[in-house]
């Protein structure tokens, strides 16, 4: 890789790689090699301007240091008059300037040589915002125009497919794969997870009741003798790269966990069987172990007939397997509309109720009765109660402030107002935020939920196909119409400035079900972010004859004190999804 940026030959080097393979040690050393040997102006840019600042002292500094040959080519930033800032180093014959995608001025003003992108997967679709300035690559790639010499360096691990920079680019190279020799028949190969192999513990019937990552080995795909640890190792050091297309003036390079001398195969067969039967967890197996972008099930998405055939009969209010109780809230002109989802191990989880509430969200009868329905117990088969611990509040609606007045009183109780943000610029967030925005004229503390990021989440889980982590449980009481609002919004890709992006878009005009689901786990999201430990919760649930406390969590800032719970007056009658309480249109009135 580091050959291929001193090739006259090449215009551009693209890294797809996984996690800490030495990507940003080679990096560091284009950067001091052209210190050094070739003088140039250098820019490497990096996600964001934070990112920016701390590579520049964590990494560029200490290299500079204390590497012999660049000690003292670079003035102290503390020397007066030496011209250098954290983001800009100047040396004899050029300079290295630091910036981050998301700010455009960062990327512009000087011309530069030596360009290089640091985690291009992770840069905004546009510098400064979806309104910005446009694509930070394209932006920072015309500063080299004035160079016939000039060097593009993109290095990042990928993301999904379809969207992913660096798995465009690398496929527009000439795709050079690591190929190593067998150390039994010596025939060379590149290595792939598919020849990983482990012993398992079967039953009669020849069905897996165990496995055993720590025995793993690689097969080779010729003569299937299994590599051990430091047969696989001293493969590596006798491999070479191979081109799989023509040179076209792009070098492309991919590398995998299973070249790494730090990892062992038993290692990354732990990670893999402890993420198999969660696609979220999987996609990060597959981005940071093996380098490769994660392909969508989309030929798998869930549809209604499959999952109104899935629907069961819970024995009890809740069924075996539920530890903990989550709700959400949607908040419509005429009604208030909630969910209760049951949480087991590794987040399996279970429908109990959906419930509509008509009436006007500007009086306080109808919040009165959902805060009653908040404050339910619910029963399993042993007679064990479980109540509410973390409730999501939509407030983006037309009341918002009668939803922050309902939120602020309740915070103690873990009834959090939150809103959607979009993640417009490309890129997704956490769920849940660090901590809750205060700027509003309520002084409630308002969390911003990443809701791309949690339908990306519960969409792949919809798809799943049998019981265990992640999946999802619905009781017989669903009818079509809840299955046809959980199914209206789908992931679809946008694109601008040549960037693609997955954004989430509804394409029916009712969603509430969709809505509270992907709520209901943000709210779990909430919880687990203030120090809750489902799995732990839900162990202790189960094995107990009555229900574990869900505290020790902290509790957010600025933490009102919660009012007195107000005593239910007269209010609408509630209705269910079975047996009316549906709208007839609009406002005109309930059946």
């Amino acid at each position: 890789m580091m050959d291929a940026v001193c090739d006259p030959s090449v215009r551009s080097v693209v890294v797809m790689s996984s996690a800490q393979v030495g990507k940003t040690e080679f990096e560091n050393n284009v950067i001091g090699y052209h210190v050094d040997v070739d003088p140039s102006p250098i820019m490497l840019v990096l996600p964001t301007l934070e990112l920016a600042d701390a590579w520049s002292t964590d990494r560029l500094a200490p290299m500079l240091r204390d590497t012999p040959c660049l000690a003292g080519k670079v003035k102290d930033v503390r020397t007066r008059d030496s011209g250098n800032t954290k983001r800009h180093k100047s040396f004899p014959g050029g300079h290295v300037t630091i910036s981050g995608a998301n700010s455009p001025s960062s990327l512009a003003s000087r011309p530069i040589r030596v360009l290089l992108f640091d985690e291009v997967d992770r840069f905004p679709v546009s510098a400064g915002g979806v309104d910005g300035e446009g694509d930070p690559v394209t932006i920072a790639e015309r500063r080299t125009t004035t160079f016939w010499n000039k060097r593009v360096v993109m290095v990042s691990t990928p993301t999904n497919a379809g969207t992913s920079r660096i798995a465009k680019a690398f496929e527009e190279s000439d795709r050079r794969f690591f190929m190593v020799p067998c150390p039994h028949c010596g025939d060379e190969q590149r290595m792939t997870w598919s020849h990983v192999v482990w012993d398992k513990e079967l039953d009669d019937d020849g069905d897996v009741t165990a496995h055993k990552p720590e025995t793993a080995a690689y097969a080779c795909e010729h003569c299937g003798s299994l590599w051990s640890d430091v047969e696989r190792w001293r493969a590596v050091r006798g491999g070479r790269w191979v081109a799989t297309a023509p040179f076209n003036g792009s070098a492309g390079f991919h590398l995998s966990e299973l070249y790494s001398p730090w990892v062992s195969l038993g290692d990354m067969a732990r990670r893999f069987l402890e993420a198999k039967g969660d696609p979220q967890r999987l996609r990060v197996f597959v981005n940071t172990s093996l380098g490769e972008p994660w392909e969508e099930a989309v030929a798998d998405a869930a549809d209604g007939e499959t999952l109104m055939a899935r629907r069961e009969s819970y024995p009890a209010e809740l069924p075996d397997g539920v530890g903990l109780l989550t709700a959400s809230v949607d908040v419509q002109d005429n009604r208030l509309e909630a969910c209760v989802v049951g949480w087991g191990l590794d987040e399996e989880a279970w429908l109990i109720e959906h419930r509509i509430f008509p009436g006007d969200p500007s009086l306080p009868d109808v919040w009165a009765t959902l805060d009653e329905f908040l404050l339910k117990r619910w029963k399993d088969a042993d007679g064990r109660e479980f109540g509410i611990q973390s409730a999501a509040v939509d407030t983006g609606g037309h009341h918002t402030q009668d939803a922050y007045a309902f939120c602020k009183a309740r915070v103690g109780r873990r009834v959090w107002a939150i809103k959607g943000k979009s993640g417009d610029v490309g890129l997704r967030d956490k769920v849940w935020p660090k901590k809750p925005s205060m700027k509003n004229a309520s002084g409630v503390p308002l969390y911003i939920v990443d809701t791309n990021s949690a339908k990306d989440v519960v969409g792949r889980r919809l798809m799943l196909k049998e019981a265990g982590p992640g999946f999802v449980h619905f009781p017989l009481d669903c009818d079509a119409e809840y299955f046809d609002q959980l199914l209206s919004e789908k992931a679809v890709l946008k694109e601008k400035g040549g960037r693609r992006w997955r954004v989430w878009e509804k394409f029916k005009k009712r969603n509430e079900a969709w809505d509270l689901l992907v709520y209901a786990y943000a709210a779990l999201c909430g919880w687990v972010a203030m120090g809750g430990r489902l799995n732990q919760v839900v162990q202790r649930a189960r094995s107990s004859s009555i229900e574990p406390s869900a505290a020790p969590i902290s509790q957010p800032e600025a933490t009102p004190t919660p009012s007195p719970v107000v005593s239910r007056p007269t209010a609408p009658r509630t209705s269910s999804w079975v047996g009316g309480g549906r709208m007839t249109g609009g406002r005109k009135g309930w059946l």
